[in-house]
Formats: structure tokens, sequence, C-alpha cells
């Protein structure tokens, strides 16, 4: 490991990474005109978000920062790619890394990779169909847009809450701390979809701590100590079916979203490159062969 890569990475194991992250939680979602509006606009200048993407333009009129971090966009800001084959980016972001799985495991930067198995919450059942697969990593910058969709039509079986660290997934982080996706609180929601079974993890990060899915309220149960499973038809809840380009969950803050598919079912974008930018609605991939499970 590079000695700067080390030095930028090692404060973090000592840092209270979950005792910062309540403090943040409760600084953003301080109602206090003095505090919240000059943390939007500081944070609007600094990171030079677009806000004439955004449903309301003004920032004081957000009730809170954590109102303003997960902000609607305009209708027709993000249209989705017109072929329904197509698999549309689930986020704003940058892709971190795509390719095929070798075996369960997947490359998390050069020269480090990491297990499903572990991403999926230790479970050789939840990992199985995705071994040999295709992954897709986007990373989530502060000034991105911070609402997931999905990348394609699917069946919520499966919603898990993984408890974790909280290290910073920055390219250093990526590059020098091991399984850092498969450490670092998590939500995994597995679908069925016309592609097969599918994964979206949403992964948590330094000051990230609280993921929000659209079925269920708040996911990620900020700083809880237990996985929490649950599994869907239950008896207290109908599976939900979310559209291509519906939205799926969101982040307190911004992190990495995941995406898993089966074998043979999905062929990435010729454009799609480790590094380049991507938006909500754009094709990544396309499906291709034949499903080995569709959405109900």
């Amino acid at each position: 490991m590079p000695a700067v890569s080390t030095l930028r990475v090692a404060h973090q194991f000592l840092l209270p990474q979950h005792t910062l992250s309540r403090l943040v939680y409760r600084i953003t979602r301080s109602r206090n005109r003095f505090v919240k509006d000059r943390l939007i606009r500081w944070f609007v200048r600094h990171y030079r978000v677009d806000l004439g993407e955004a449903r309301d333009r003004d920032p004081a009129a957000y009730l809170d920062f954590n109102s303003f971090f997960t902000r609607a966009l305009r209708p027709g800001v993000r249209p989705l790619a017109a072929d329904p084959e197509t698999l549309v980016s689930p986020a704003d972001g940058r892709v971190s890394e795509f390719g095929t799985l070798d075996g369960e495991r997947l490359l998390q930067a050069k020269g480090r990779a990491y297990s499903a198995v572990d991403l999926l919450g230790g479970s050789e059942q939840r990992a199985a169909p995705f071994r040999g697969g295709a992954f897709l990593t986007i990373y989530l910058a502060p000034c991105d847009y911070h609402r997931v969709h999905m990348p394609q039509l699917g069946t919520l079986r499966e919603s898990v809450y993984l408890p974790g660290r909280l290290f910073s997934v920055s390219d250093a982080s990526s590059r020098s701390i091991p399984r850092l996706f498969a450490r670092n609180e998590r939500v995994a929601s597995l679908f069925d979809t016309p592609a097969g079974p599918m994964a979206i993890v949403l992964v948590g990060a330094m000051l990230v701590g609280f993921i929000d899915t659209v079925w269920g309220g708040p996911a990620s149960y900020p700083y809880g100590r237990q996985p929490r499973v649950r599994r869907y038809p239950d008896t207290n809840a109908q599976a939900p079916t979310l559209a291509r380009g519906a939205q799926m969950g969101h982040f307190g803050m911004g992190s990495t979203v995941i995406l898993l598919f089966p074998r043979g079912r999905v062929e990435w974008a010729p454009a799609l490159e480790t590094g380049a930018p991507v938006r909500v609605g754009e094709p990544v991939g396309r499906r291709v062969g034949g499903a080995q499970g569709s959405a109900a």
C-alpha cells in the first residue's frame, strides 16, 4: 500500500465513525433557519451544486439540510432511455468499477477484490445467483443527486440491513481498505426482474449512516448492531413491484450503489468506462438471454 494512501485512510480506523455520523444526522435535520440556510448555501457554493435541476430551486425553501440533500428533481431532467430492454443507471455519479465477477469475487479497485457473499451479509444462498455474473459500482459525490432508481422493472423479494463500519468510500479508501464495501453499513435489496435476480446494494460511508427505501421507511435503522431481514411477500405486506426508473431509495448523505446480475443475463454498454460520469436514466447495459426469474 503506498505511503500516501496509507496516511490518507489510517486516521479513519481511529475516528468514532458512528458518533460523528450521529452528530451530522442531528445537524442536517435542524430546522433552525440560521443553521440550515447557511449550511445549504455553503454546500451549494463549495460543491457547485446545480439547483437549476431541482424541483425547489430556492435554498431557503427546504425544511432542513437533509431535505435539500435528498431533493427531488424537476420532471423531465432525467429522461429514461427509450428501449425497454436497456438497463438504466440507478444513480447520478461516477463509475467506480464494472465487469464480471470472478466466481463470487468482484473488483473494488485495482489489485483489490471482495466477496459477493460478504457483501450480501455472509449468505451463500443470496450470493449464489450472481456467481460469475455482472456487477456495476457507482460512486455518488456530495454534489450529486442522491435518490436511487430502478435500473429495470423489479419485484422485491428480500431487503437486508447489514450493520458495519462507516469508512469513507473515496478512491484512496477503495484502493487501501480491504473489503471496504463489505465492511461498511449497507442495505441489500434483492429483486426478481426480467433479467433474473438482481441485487441493489446501497453502501453507507463516513458521515452517511442513514439509508432510506420507498417500501419501508428508514432501512438502515441508524447505528443498529444486528442485521435486519425482511422477505416479501410476508404476512403484513405484499411484494412491491417497482417500474424501470422508479425511485427505490436514497442516502441521507452520499455514498455508493452496487448492482449485481446473474451470469449471461446482462451486457454492459460499450461506452461504459471506469471513471466515467453517469446520470439516472442513461443506458448502462442491456438484457440478454433468457431470464432465470421474472418480475411478478
